[in-house]
This record gives structure tokens, sequence and C-alpha cells, in this order.
């Protein structure tokens, strides 16, 4: 079964990890966002694409699931001695990423063709693409002003209270070179447990790939576990929006476009609710095995779903 999976964030990577490992390569497509995109000291970082690509190809660190395993951070403590900022944590074996992604931006190359070498780079066969080569970058609206989503999440911790977000250059940006073609060959499209605010409207703010989606087999799965985030601040933006954040709200947030919901075993008690066809799973992925389980649960609910034709 041919799938596209849209993912940002450690969840949406370890669910891709997962997904890998179920199917061949050829039949994997992941679209990444890349709202999280900004520039830090000269270089182009995506944090995002980055912490999927290290997912797939065994790079990352397994304790915090984004940045590379067995890192070193000697040039982050000379700059800092230097009196350069240090609130974004750029490891010596990461740098290497952003700063040949940057010499080849500069050159003229597509991120998304940069991408593709770097997936060959590191041994990954899927194909992996961000969700534009254009800018799009989150811009996080809250009680203080505007943000920009690293200002935000990173330096300051994701305190400031929200009040909504928006897409910057969403509405003239053109999805990544194969994207839609990827998307109107999946069999399946799997919305992974990413920040629905933050890591998947992105990717469906780009133009074409919300209608791409309509009538198709697509599976979403909650982030959100008993209120909780597994990682993150989803559940911090639910409740400042005015939403409780369970995973009937992450349900919600995806109506007219979702065909098929997977939720955790600690919220059966939501499933009296369900207005769609759902699976409930232990959807906690501690180790590559729990990726793969879990995966294997949503790619054979998506078979189920398009057996029915109940999409």
């Amino acid at each position: 079964m041919k799938v596209a999976a849209l993912a940002g964030g450690v969840g949406g990577a370890k669910l891709v990890d997962g997904l890998a490992q179920a199917l061949s390569a050829d039949d994997l497509t992941v679209v990444v966002n890349t709202g999280d995109d900004f520039t830090h000291y000269g270089l182009q970082i995506c944090p995002d694409l980055d912490t999927v690509c290290y997912a797939l190809a065994g790079l990352a660190n397994p304790e915090t699931g984004w940045g590379r395993a067995g890192e070193s951070w000697n040039v982050l403590e000379n700059l800092a001695q230097l009196g350069g900022p240090d609130w974004f944590r750029l490891g010596d074996r990461d740098l290497a990423t952003h700063l040949e992604r940057t010499r080849r931006l500069a050159a003229g190359d597509r991120l998304s063709r940069i991408t593709a070498d770097f997936c060959a780079a590191w041994g990954i066969g899927c194909k992996v693409l961000p969700m534009s080569d254009d800018p799009v970058p989150t811009i996080v609206c809250t009680e203080e002003g505007e943000l920009s989503f690293q200002e935000y999440f990173v330096a300051r911790k994701c305190e400031p209270r929200i009040t909504g977000f928006r897409f910057e250059g969403a509405a003239k940006a053109r999805p990544a070179a194969g994207l839609l073609e990827a998307l109107a060959q999946a069999e399946a499209i799997v919305l992974c447990p990413s920040n629905p605010w933050v890591s998947i409207d992105p990717i469906l703010n780009v133009p074409g790939v919300w209608d791409a989606l309509l009538g198709r087999v697509v599976i979403a799965v909650s982030p959100i576990i008993a209120g909780q985030a597994v990682k993150g601040p989803a559940a911090k933006m639910y409740r400042e929006l005015g939403i409780q954040p369970t995973a009937y709200a992450v349900a919600k947030h995806y109506r007219g476009l979702m065909s098929g919901f997977v939720l955790d075993t600690l919220d059966t008690d939501l499933t009296s609710d369900m207005a769609w066809p759902y699976r409930v799973t232990d959807t906690i992925m501690n180790d590559r095995g729990d990726r793969l389980r879990l995966a294997e649960v949503v790619l054979e609910f998506a078979a189920g779903l398009r057996g029915s034709g109940d999409h």
C-alpha cells in the first residue's frame, strides 16, 4: 500500500520511522512541516526536517528525540564564551547539516533537492519532502504580540499565552516538487501524532494540499493522551485557545478531512462521542518496536477503511 505521511516534531518522526519499517521504501513518502524553519548564525535551520531525517537514518538522539546521537557542543560552548546567543542548541554534528544546507541554498539549490541528497547520504530509502521550497514561517500570536515560532518555542519556552497562529506567505507558497503527485498516488494518508496547530496545519495550508486529501483515506493519530501532550506544548495551546485538550478535540480539529482516528487506550472513554471510525491502541512509542507496532495498527486500519469504502 502506498502511503503519504504528514509529520513534524518528535512524535511524527517516531511514527514515520515505524512506517518506514513496515513499508517498502518505494511505498512511503513523508511530507514534513517547514513552518519551524529559521535563520540562526546566518544558517538555515530546518528543525522538523532534520528530526524526521535523523530518526529515519537511525542518527537521532534517543534521549531527546531531536538532534544527533553522540553529539558534542564545542562550537556552541565557544560561541557562548565569546558572547554569542546560545539559546538554540546547535551541536557539532548537527552543525554540518546546517552549514551544507545553507551553502547549497545560497548556490540556488531547492530545499527539496538538498533534502533528497541528504537522505541518500544518510541511507534513507523512502522519499522525504519539505512541504514547500518556499518559506512559510509559522508566526505565533500571543498576548505579548507576535513571535516567530522558535522565539516562542525555544527562547521563550512556550511561556507567552497564545491567541492564534498564522502561516506567513502560505497563500503564495507552492507545494514542493512531487508533493501533490505523491498525495495523488497514495492509497492512504497518515496525519502523524504531531502538534495539529503548528506541525500539521502549516502543511495543510500550503495551496493544493487540503484539496488533495479530500475524499481520501486519511488516518489521524492523536498526539494527546489523557489530556496531555506526549511531548511539546499542544495541550497548553488547546487550553489557551479555550478548548479542552483531549483526543476528541484533536479529532474535531481534522473534521471534514479525516476518515479514521487512532487514539490511546487511556482515552477509551472518549469513544462514545466519536463520529468517525476509530481504533483504540497503545500509542506510546518508547522504542522502535513500539513504532512498528503502532504503524502496523494504522496501516491495518487504513486498509480496512479502503476495503469498506467508509471514507
